[in-house]
């Protein structure tokens, strides 16, 4: 995956989360995360723990997502070298701080002063009573490029929410008669697997197959995915719609898709199997030429040594370049879909 790519799905990742979004850079981008994406991307599982226990307000983490590292350092240098007086301004902001969280001799706070923001309530002081210092909130930076550890953890956050959906179309006729306003819309529901077919050995390739199964007529579509795209989809029900009961049921419309699958899959040109099997048996042939004369020949000591690294190495090549197909499930969904017959009062 390219950069643009990465921060693109990153994006699309975060707004589906609902986070909020506090700076944007073509280099990175500073994010504070809703709940869901917290507990997901920042192991802090005695934290939620509390909160579940307590009933408090979460508060959730600001997160740096760097997805050009390069162009990162080097918008930190330009904004370094253009500020003016850093050290100054600093003691200025240490010595107002400091104003601001001075206690009194009776141990309490003086009193802030007009226009300040008030302190934000916090777990810690609800329970322990009142914190006078006043902390400044860590930002971790997370390099989001590919094979990087966070992302492949928004991966695997995004596989185990869409997984599954159940989704409802959401139609609107172009001209609606006015004399019939509490018109129904016929709505009917198909099945949507995405297989992932992999044909492997020595070399390996995937394929992706979206399959959509009619639960009505028990009709197959390919492509299912595309015919998805330029529909608005919610997974809320609209008004006025009723459902076409389904004639098949999810088993044996898993069933047909998968036989569906296979007959496209034998139809294929299988050479690659038969060359695949060609390296296998010369694999075989170049390792016993090496074994062979070594068990013949070594002491009675060490044969079963050799001939336990030779069994070993046999079932490795045969993993290697043995031809085979695997077929995995992807995601699947049930949408309900607009049937195109004319609405019913």
């Amino acid at each position: 995956m390219k950069t643009d790519q990465i921060q693109s799905f990153v994006m699309r990742y975060l707004e589906a989360e609902k986070c909020d979004i506090l700076e944007k850079h073509p280099a990175y981008v500073t994010v504070k995360l809703s709940p869901s994406a917290d507990r997901e991307l920042t192991y802090r599982p005695y934290y939620w723990t509390l909160v579940e226990r307590t009933g408090a307000t979460p508060e959730t983490m600001t997160c740096t997502f760097v997805f050009d590292p390069e162009a990162h350092k080097a918008s930190l240098t330009s904004a370094n070298s253009t500020a003016t007086s850093p050290v100054s301004s600093d003691l200025q902001a240490a010595g107002s701080t400091a104003a601001q969280t001075t206690a009194n001799p009776t141990g309490t706070t003086a009193p802030a002063a007009p226009g300040a923001p008030a302190q934000q309530d916090s777990i810690l002081g609800r329970y322990f009573g009142f914190v006078p210092t006043q902390m400044t909130a860590r930002v971790p930076k997370d390099e989001v490029t590919f094979g990087s550890r966070r992302l492949e953890q928004i991966f695997q956050a995004v596989r185990n929410k869409g997984r599954f959906v159940h989704l409802y179309e959401h139609y609107k006729p172009e001209h609606q008669p006015r004399s019939s306003p509490m018109s129904t819309t016929a709505y009917e529901t198909w099945l949507q697997v995405n297989f992932k077919v992999e044909f492997a050995c020595d070399m390996k390739r995937s394929e992706i197959h979206s399959l959509g199964f009619h639960m009505v007529t028990g009709e197959i579509c390919e492509n299912f995915q595309e015919r998805l795209l330029n529909k608005r989809l919610s997974p809320r029900i609209p008004a006025q719609v009723y459902m076409i009961p389904d004639k098949f049921t999810l088993p044996r419309a898993v069933i047909y898709l998968e036989q569906y699958l296979e007959t496209i899959l034998r139809n294929y040109d299988h050479s690659w199997a038969a060359e695949a099997k060609l390296r296998l048996e010369d694999e075989l042939q170049r390792i016993r030429s090496y074994y062979e004369p070594l068990i013949l020949h070594a002491e009675l000591e060490k044969k079963h040594e050799i001939d336990t690294q030779y069994s070993k190495r046999r079932q490795e090549i045969d993993w290697q370049f043995r031809p085979r197909i695997q077929i995995s499930v992807i995601n699947c969904g049930l949408f309900h879909l607009h049937t195109g017959n004319p609405a019913m009062n």
